[in-house]
């Protein structure tokens, strides 16, 4: 009996370990990756700052997925199946040691990302898959019989029994051109996780001073965050601007990115006249509350319209007033966006509702599978992209053994 040809179309996490649950499922197969660059698993060499973000150890399925704008409904039957704990029971069973941080994320213990790439590249090796770098897919033709026949520019072609598409996510909606032949409708793509650009604000002179729990709002919508934010020198940076920017993303799309922000700098405003009579004879800018960093707070104060040199006593109803409101409801101008050209993620792709997810399996073209960002799935930072891409890769890798 001949061996089943499996195609891999992208060397990146996805692919890899798609590869490897298809070798370990199905001995038969004959396993072949094609990756259109020279270098394999980029996004995971660079991610986490080089260690690699593996997975984040929150508990619940449902608590779990609440953690993608997109594709968290059908990630419950996914993770509940392939999750967090059987990712890193996958990784410690093969020899690689995770930590998790107090943040909830978790890496290889040895905080290198080479740690997972090795592991990858040893056990492609041991289970005789092939890899074919510098091969970019540009036509997939099925034909009458079944078969694929994939293409790249040069018209150089491989054919494959089944073919595991999980290229990576595109922003040039041009780039899904070989799945849309297939008969696949394509989600717009537009960019996640991104920073936001806020030029000449009142924050400018404060790069690099961060503040925890802190409530960001796209004003005039419902869209809101809540986490530690960067001030940087072009704008605004941290967990909940990037987790803004994903659940908001194509409402800021609309918005050409030029919108107004809301942040909400504590929770809680009631201290204002506490501090009044408890830190009477204190000048505002010399007690201000711990959460906030001084340069901020005096900062904060000042467009307030308050003198630095008033001590709270002095302070008018008026003013008082003026700091709430400052401290509730700070906005901001925002005029663009940045993205990590590297690290981006995108919203959209490949349409939900033409995907099985019990295999993975394309509803319209039977032998093709999909997983990782290609599809419409994308999820905010702390692991969860990764998680995503493990867990479809699993499911569609084991799924490409059932006839």
């Amino acid at each position: 009996m001949d061996k089943i040809k499996i195609g891999i179309i992208g060397g990146g996490a996805a692919g890899f370990f798609g590869a490897l649950a298809a070798a370990e499922t199905c001995r038969d197969a004959e396993i072949t990756i094609l990756e259109k660059s020279t270098r394999l698993l980029t996004k995971v060499r660079i991610s986490g700052g080089g260690r690699c973000n593996v997975t984040n150890s929150l508990r619940g399925v449902r608590e779990f997925t609440g953690n993608y704008p997109r594709g968290n409904k059908e990630l419950i039957s996914v993770f509940s199946r392939f999750g967090n704990k059987e990712t890193t029971d996958w990784f410690e069973s093969r020899g690689v040691s995770l930590k998790t941080e107090q943040d909830g994320r978790i890496f290889p213990s040895t905080d290198e990302s080479q740690t997972i790439i090795d592991l990858f590249l040893s056990l492609s090796k041991s289970f005789g898959i092939r890899i074919i770098t510098s091969y970019d897919v540009n036509e997939i033709k099925r034909t009458d019989s079944g078969t694929f026949i994939v293409y790249d520019r040069k018209k150089t072609g491989y054919a494959f029994d089944k073919i595991l598409y999980c290229p990576g996510g595109f922003l040039n909606k041009e780039n899904f051109n070989c799945i849309k032949s297939l008969g696949h409708s394509i989600v717009e793509p537009v960019p996640s996780l991104f920073s936001f650009v806020s030029e000449n604000n009142k924050l400018k002179e404060l790069p690099g001073l961060s503040v925890n729990n802190v409530e960001v709002r796209i004003k005039d919508t419902k869209i809101s965050s809540r986490g530690s934010i960067l001030i940087t020198h072009q704008g605004f940076s941290g967990p909940a601007i990037l987790k803004l920017s994903a659940f908001g993303a194509r409402v800021l799309k609309d918005m050409d990115y030029k919108t107004l922000i809301e942040i909400r700098w504590t929770n809680d405003t009631n201290f204002l006249m506490d501090f009044k009579f408890e830190y009477s004879e204190r000048k505002i800018t010399k007690h201000g509350l711990k959460e906030i960093p001084s340069r901020l707070w005096e900062t904060l104060v000042l467009s307030a319209g308050i003198n630095t040199e008033k001590r709270w006593r002095e302070l008018s109803k008026s003013e008082l007033m003026k700091l709430k409101l400052i401290l509730e409801k700070d906005v901001y101008e925002i005029s663009g966006k940045n993205t990590n050209k590297e690290e981006f993620v995108t919203a959209g792709g490949v349409n939900l509702k033409e995907v099985n997810f019990k295999t993975m399996e394309s509803k319209i073209c039977k032998g093709l599978f999909f997983a990782g960002e290609v599809l419409d799935i994308d999820g905010i930072t702390g692991g969860f992209n990764f998680q995503s891409a493990w867990s479809t890769a699993y499911i569609a890798g084991t799924g490409m053994s059932i006839e």
